[in-house]
């Protein structure tokens, strides 16, 4: 699953991780280096399951629990309206 984020939303990267500005609504959003590691992940191509495998590689965390964070994460980006 390839990663999008929608046209009106910009994002840059910042010494702790990423902000994503939703122009629409005027919101931000902060992802944390894990967070930003799978939306790196899912942007250059790979599924959900590669997005746990990098969390397990970089920081270690169980793999039961990084692809309940991955899904969290994918969830909560649609809900907010942020990926296309």
């Amino acid at each position: 699953m390839t990663l999008r984020f929608g046209a009106d939303v910009s994002t840059a990267e910042t010494a702790y991780g990423t902000v994503l500005l939703d122009e629409r609504k005027g919101e931000y959003w902060e992802l944390n280096p894990t967070g930003t590691l799978v939306v790196r992940t899912l942007m250059a191509g790979a599924d959900e399951a590669a997005a746990a495998d990098a969390l397990v590689a970089e920081f270690g965390v169980d793999r039961a629990r990084a692809e309940q964070d991955v899904t969290a994460l994918v969830a909560q980006l649609r809900a907010a309206g942020l990926v296309a």
